[in-house]
């Protein structure tokens, strides 16, 4: 089969995350490629939650909504699923617990092998697993190496558990092994951000834990030491913001995360980042809103809250990675750029992109950057906010000799003295604006906006962020053109203008109910001529926007 997926349903607690992992590392030592879903209730035990793995022998980067192999740990798994259960797919459950199937498939009795084997109640998706690799044909040799990889505390009884998930299953779909052209890692988009910022020198992070961008968190801690990197946790947003800018006073590369609630509280310092000319990089993690929203989904709704966030006005960058590769690439090239004008850079991702897991080529995201912030030469006197001809002032730090580093939320003079006359003011507005010339055309030195699909398309599916792999699938198949802006300010006019070369018809696909790219790129006099938006915290599946776009070409015959 050259792609097929798998869902395996439960309730929260159940470990149904940690084995979604598992089956993509068990399908990739046969040669496949793999994207994981993850749905899941905003609670720590109860609810229903999912993972979808999508398995292919090409690179891909989203799920569909046909399912070939449902996994149910419970029998809401088989009630709320069964209608995406292709007709050649079938099921696998626990006879003992589920008592309605209606699907063809095999019954595996979970429950009474870990409890026959002592074993915890936890690994009952453990001997689902094992069942899943017989049903697939997968050879036991193969899989034993995968699971005594992936379990390193109680192997053996993990073992023993899959062992008998496997010899309890008949095998239903013949999925044959392949030599994988490249065998590549599995990441969340939240890893490949934290590994890009890492690549690009970064020293310190703060956050407060906030769905959907905790994983950079965490995976940072995790790996502080080998990264060398001070990682705190802070007791709040506002606290964050304040202490990375701390960071950046001393000389030290700093970035935050958060999602649209946290950063709310992060705005003041934002402006305090613009005033005072101090670099600092913010992952955003998107989810649907107002107020707590839809806290575990997705959403791309902070696009002109951050692009307006902040009182007053001064420059800033934001980029919009779309997987992997470009989470790594665009998050390392925001702190370089940050450190090379002295603004805050914003990294707006979302729940999809956050939690979503990639293969990652590590080939693909790890170009060179060649941005380096301007570091004072030992002149003196020495001036913070010296005015020069792009408006970036050589930086010092505190302790270097010769310098006296005055940084200053108010107006304030070359020397960081405060002012309130009135030549100054526009003397010192004027500089910090002249950044946003250079930084322009520093953006359109990198390739800020890609074209994929049909580049000869008079159709073109407009589109940013997570959408991105989505989008690119259906355009491949239908033969559109994709237009995918991967920096949103300062916006890449000329770049996308040679974009839309040759379009008559442009196409927004968005995952807000008002179309914030089609706005932002009407300040500059495009328009978008017809709008795909989705607002209910589910991301995109390939059918479904290509049944969606398949409507769009109806309509307009």
């Amino acid at each position: 089969m050259n792609e097929f997926s798998v869902l395996i349903g439960g309730s929260a607690g159940d470990g149904i995350d940690a084995a979604g992992v598992v089956i993509a590392r068990l399908f990739a030592a046969i040669g496949y490629h793999a994207y994981i879903y993850r749905d899941y209730p905003s609670l720590i035990r109860g609810g229903h939650t999912i993972s979808i793995i999508r398995l292919s022998r090409q690179r891909i980067a989203a799920h569909s909504n046909a399912i070939d192999i449902l996994l149910a740990m419970n029998q809401e798994t088989i009630d709320v699923h069964k209608l995406q259960v292709k007709k050649s797919g079938f099921a696998l459950y626990d006879p003992d617990s589920i008592k309605s199937v209606d699907l063809p498939g095999c019954g595996v009795p979970l429950a009474a092998v870990v409890k026959e084997l002592a074993a915890p109640v936890i690994m009952r998706n453990t001997c689902m697993l094992g069942a899943l690799c017989k049903a697939a044909d997968i050879s036991w040799d193969v899989v034993e190496p995968v699971l005594r990889n992936s379990f390193p505390k109680e192997t053996d009884m993990n073992l023993q558990v899959a062992r008998r998930g496997y010899d309890a299953c008949t095998t239903f779909l013949k999925i044959d092994a392949f030599a994988a052209t490249e065998r590549l890692p599995l990441v969340t988009g939240n890893d490949a951000i934290g590994l890009g910022l890492a690549s690009a020198g970064l020293e310190a992070y703060a956050a407060y834990p906030m769905t959907p961008a905790s994983g950079v968190l965490h995976f940072l801690a995790q790996h502080a030491e080998a990264l060398s990197l001070d990682v705190v946790h802070a007791e709040s947003e506002i606290a964050v913001m304040l202490m990375a800018l701390g960071f950046a006073y001393a000389g030290k590369k700093a970035a935050v995360g958060t999602s649209g609630g946290g950063f709310c509280l992060m705005t003041e310092g934002v402006s305090l980042a613009g005033m005072a000319e101090l670099p600092v990089v913010v992952v955003v993690g998107q989810r649907p809103g107002p107020s707590t929203g839809l806290p575990s989904y997705t959403a791309q709704t902070e696009l002109h809250f951050v692009l307006h966030s902040g009182q007053g006005e001064f420059p800033r960058l934001i980029v919009a990675p779309g997987d992997a590769e470009e989470a790594y690439y665009w998050s390392a090239w925001a702190l370089k750029m940050a450190w090379k004008y002295q603004i805050p850079a914003f990294i707006m991702s979302d729940k999809t992109l956050c939690e979503g897991l990639y293969n990652l080529d590590i080939a693909i995201a790890e170009q060179p950057i060649d941005e380096n912030p301007v570091i004072w030469d030992g002149t003196a006197p020495y001036g913070r906010y010296r005015y020069t001809e792009t408006g970036v002032s050589p930086m010092a730090f505190p302790g270097d000799a010769g310098a006296l580093v005055k940084i200053n939320s108010y107006e304030h003079d070359e020397f960081g003295v405060t002012v309130d006359d009135a030549a100054t003011t526009i003397a010192m507005m004027d500089k910090r604006f002249k950044k946003e010339k250079y930084l322009s055309a520093d953006v359109e030195k990198y390739e800020a906006v890609k074209v994929y699909g049909n580049k000869d398309s008079s159709v073109a599916v407009l589109c940013w962020g997570s959408n991105k792999a989505v989008c690119v699938e259906l355009a491949l198949e239908r033969g559109l053109k994709v237009i995918q802006p991967l920096v949103l300010a300062p916006f890449p006019v000329e770049q996308f203008r040679a974009a839309l070369k040759g379009v008559d018809t442009l196409i927004d696909v968005e995952h807000n109910a008002t179309g914030q790219l089609a706005n932002l790129i009407g300040h500059y006099g495009f328009k978008v001529d017809k709008k795909i938006l989705k607002y209910d915290g589910r991301p995109f599946t390939v059918d479904e926007l290509t049944e969606k776009i398949a409507m769009l070409s109806r309509e307009g015959k």
